[in-house]
C-alpha cells in the first residue's frame, strides 16, 4: 500500500478506489445490518480493495526491482539498498500506529495474544491471527512480498550465474507464483474446513497463501517493461477480460452456486489467483491513464498520497474508538448517516496530518540518505 515516486494518475486512481473500497466495507460496522445485498455488496469492496493493492504494489516493486537487478551487478548491497527504501516507507508508519493500537488495547483492558509477531509480521504468518489490529493482516503479506523476492533473486543468481537476467527474473516470479499457489494446494488437501468464514481467516488472511498476489503484480510489470507495444496496444481488450472474469467470479459463481462446500478447490486454490489475475488485467489500462482536468485529478491525487495513512488509522484507531460510544440498537438512521459522515471527515484529516508530518518527512529523510 505504498505509493511510487513519479506519480502516474491512472495509478494514483487504482490506489485511490482501493482505499475507497475498503472505507466502505468498514462503514457497515457502524450500520451493522443484517444479510442482504448491501451488506454482501460492500464485503466485497472490501475484499476487492486489499486486493487492488496486492497487484498494485506488486507492479511498482516490480518495475523497481527489476530496473536495480537488470542494470548493474545484483549484490547483497543491492538487495539492501531495494529492502532500505521499502522499510523506510512502510516500517515507521507501521510500527508507531502499531505502538498506539497497544496503548489502546491496554487502556481499555483487552488482550493482545502473541502481541510480539506483529512486529516481525508474522501475526499471520501460518495460521489465522487475533482480532487485534486485524487490518494488519495484508500488511504482513506485503511485507514478506519485499523480503522473499530480492532474496530469491540474489540466492538463485548466486546458485545458477544466470547470462540472461531479464529471463532469470521472469522465471524467478513464475516459480514464486507457483510456489504459493502449491502452499493452497497444500491447504487444500490438509483441511476438512469448508465454510465461508474460515475461508476468510484461514486463507485468506494468512500469509503464506497470499504471496502470490503481489508476485502477480510484479509478473505485470516485467511484461509492461518486455512488451511496452502490446502493454499499450490491448489494454482495453485486456481490461474487459478483467471484467468479465470479475462478472463471473462475483455474480457468475453465486448463480451457479460454486459454493465453499461443494467446490472447495476452486475456493482454496483457484479464486484467489484468479482474482490477482483479473485485476492485473486491468493494470495496462490504468498505469497509462492520464487526465488534465484539475477538479478530478486532485481530489484523487490527495486520496492516493494519504492511502497508506487511511487504511493504518480507519479501522483500529478510529472505527472501533468510535463506535465504543453508540449504541446502535438504539440510534435512529439519520443519527448514523451524521455518524458516518464524522467518521469518514475525521478520518480524511486524521490521515492527512499523519501524512504531513510523519509520514512524508520519514520520506524525505529516506531520500537524504
Amino acid at each position: 500500500m505504498t505509493n511510487n515516486t513519479a506519480r502516474v494518475f491512472g495509478l494514483d486512481l487504482m490506489r485511490a478506489m482501493a482505499i475507497c473500497m475498503v472505507l466502505c466495507s468498514h462503514i457497515l460496522w457502524i450500520y451493522n445490518p443484517e444479510d442482504g445485498i448491501i451488506r454482501q455488496l460492500f464485503a466485497l469492496f472490501g475484499f476487492l480493495g486489499v486486493e487492488f493493492f496486492f497487484v498494485l504494489s506488486g507492479f511498482l516493486i516490480g518495475r523497481i526491482l527489476y530496473g536495480i537487478y537488470i542494470k548493474d551487478d545484483y549484490t547483497i548491497k543491492s538487495a539492501l539498498y531495494f529492502l532500505k527504501r521499502r522499510w523506510f516507507r512502510t516500517l515507521p508508519n507501521y510500527f508507531l500506529i502499531l505502538i498506539i493500537n497497544i496503548i489502546i488495547t491496554t487502556s481499555l483492558g483487552y488482550s493482545m495474544p502473541e502481541l510480539g509477531l506483529y512486529f516481525i509480521f508474522l501475526q499471520n504468518g501460518f495460521s489465522k491471527m487475533s482480532t487485534f489490529f486485524p487490518e494488519s493482516w495484508s500488511l504482513s503479506v506485503e511485507e514478506w512480498a519485499y523480503v522473499v523476492l530480492p532474496i530469491s533473486l540474489l540466492a538463485f543468481s548466486f546458485l545458477f550465474k544466470p547470462k540472461n537476467k531479464n529471463r532469470f527474473f521472469l522465471v524467478i516470479v513464475l516459480s514464486l507464483i507457483t510456489l504459493f499457489i502449491g502452499f493452497k494446494i497444500a491447504y487444500h488437501i490438509n483441511t476438512k474446513t469448508t465454510t465461508l468464514d474460515e475461508w476468510n481467516v484461514s486463507l485468506k488472511s494468512v500469509m503464506i497463501y497470499r504471496l502470490d498476489a503481489i508476485f502477480m503484480g510484479v509478473l505485470s510489470s516485467w511484461i509492461s517493461i518486455n512488451y511496452e507495444k502490446n502493454w499499450s496496444k490491448f489494454k482495453f481488450s485486456l481490461a474487459f477480460i478483467g471484467v468479465l472474469i470479475m462478472i463471473f467470479m462475483y455474480f457468475g459463481m453465486g448463480f451457479l452456486r460454486i459454493l465453499p462446500a461443494t467446490y472447495p478447490f476452486v475456493w482454496n486454490v483457484v479464486y484467489l489467483p484468479l482474482a490477482s489475475l483479473s485485476i492485473a488485467f486491468f493494470v495496462p489500462l490504468f498505469s497509462q491513464m492520464e487526465t488534465s482536468i484539475l477538479i478530478l485529478k486532485r481530489p484523487i491525487v490527495f486520496i492516493s498520497k494519504i492511502s497508506y495513512s487511511i487504511y493504518l488509522l480507519h479501522y483500529s484507531v478510529i472505527m472501533q474508538l468510535l463506535m465504543l460510544f453508540v449504541d446502535r440498537e438504539k440510534t435512529a438512521l439519520f443519527q448514523l448517516h451524521l455518524i458516518t459522515v464524522v467518521y469518514l471527515t475525521t478520518t480524511i484529516v486524521l490521515s492527512y496530518l499523519f501524512y504531513r508530518f510523519y509520514e512524508k518527512p520519514m520520506m524525505n529523510l529516506r531520500d537524504k540518505n
